[in-house]
């Protein structure tokens, strides 16, 4: 028994053949078919039950810390000095202060100055390539900044202990006052850098799929490139600009190499960039390099309690990406 067919012609001229109806697929077919579904459904279960044997572990191992007789959640979230010594067995001082304040702020001066920096660049950057720039350019600058966003991150923290802080920022001291060797500014600069290339992709794959009638439209009505770029294709692809720097903002947030190296180790809670910026993350890197803490202890747990803060604060950024991506979607036939 035949299927039955019909002519068709290629767009180069050649006959083919389509069956008018489907081809079942074989036995082994759907077998392979079963396989490859039950293959996806394993790898989302495992992404699911690592995202809740993370939480569990912070959930977990904050308890611990908390479960000390003077230490307290509001005190944790309230007081403005974060000095937890600890004794010979790991366990707080009877002076110790427990304050993420200060880490906190640290975390909040440098992802300022790294947006300052990155939000603007990033989105002119990806103005240029997706509404300017000439396809040569383009073809140079696209890989140019692939390659800035595959630069480890340990590699511009040097870079910002090596050459911004002495270079840059040094130099200003008679301007805007002596700067410590590790500081946020320079930290915070760097992380700016690291960010540019992140904005910059995302923001450019929003504009330029917003649909060439909008641009062909405002140019019909008389607006020139530069008033049809700011008026019609930036608010049609604001939402994914938006989510572009929200994203960028939570990978300021988590960032954790370039801060261990430039940021310094003493906890300050301050808005100068110049004095040394201890960051959330950077906190739990030197205290798990640290010899005197002892798992299992409250100097030990404190880590984790950090670690669930700013775990809280990253979800939380990312679920207002999501509701004003959500708003401010819009969708073109």
């Amino acid at each position: 028994m035949t299927t039955p067919t019909e002519n068709l012609e290629s767009d180069s001229g050649q006959n083919y053949t389509r069956p008018e109806f489907p081809i079942r697929p074989s036995s082994v077919g759907k077998r392979n078919q079963a396989i490859m579904v039950l293959l996806l459904c394993g790898c989302a279960l495992i992404t699911v039950g690592t995202t809740f044997g993370i939480i569990y572990m912070l959930i977990s191992e904050s308890l611990g810390f908390f479960a000390g007789p003077d230490i307290n959640l509001w005190s944790f979230l309230t007081d403005s000095v974060w000095d937890l010594k600890t004794d010979g067995n790991g366990e707080p001082a009877n002076d110790c202060r427990y304050g993420v304040l200060p880490l906190l702020s640290g975390t909040l001066r440098i992802t300022v100055i790294a947006m300052v920096i990155a939000l603007p660049l990033g989105l002119v950057t990806a103005v240029y390539l997706s509404e300017y720039a000439p396809r040569a350019i383009r073809a140079i600058l696209k890989p140019t900044l692939e390659i800035l966003a595959g630069i480890p991150t340990v590699v511009l923290g040097f870079f910002a202990v090596t050459f911004i802080t002495p270079s840059v920022l040094k130099p200003m001291g008679g301007i805007l006052g002596a700067f410590q060797t590790y500081n946020g500014a320079a930290a915070g600069i760097a992380v700016g850098i690291l960010c540019i290339p992140l904005v910059a992709s995302l923001a450019e794959d929003a504009l330029r799929s917003v649909p060439m009638a909008l641009r062909e439209g405002s140019y019909g009505l008389g607006s020139t490139k530069l008033e049809a770029t700011v008026k019609v294709i930036i608010p049609a692809a604001l939402s994914g600009i938006i989510s572009a720097f929200l994203l960028a903002l939570a990978r300021a947030i988590g960032e954790t190499m370039v801060v261990a190296l430039a940021a310094g180790v003493a906890p300050t809670f301050t808005a100068d960039p110049r004095l040394s910026s201890q960051t959330m993350t950077g906190f739990i890197v030197h205290t798990f390099n640290s010899e005197s803490v002892v798992p299992g202890t409250t100097g030990y747990n404190a880590i984790y309690a950090v670690a669930a803060l700013l775990f809280v604060i990253t979800f939380g950024i990312t679920l207002i990406g999501q509701l004003i991506r959500l708003r401010y979607r819009e969708e073109y036939n």
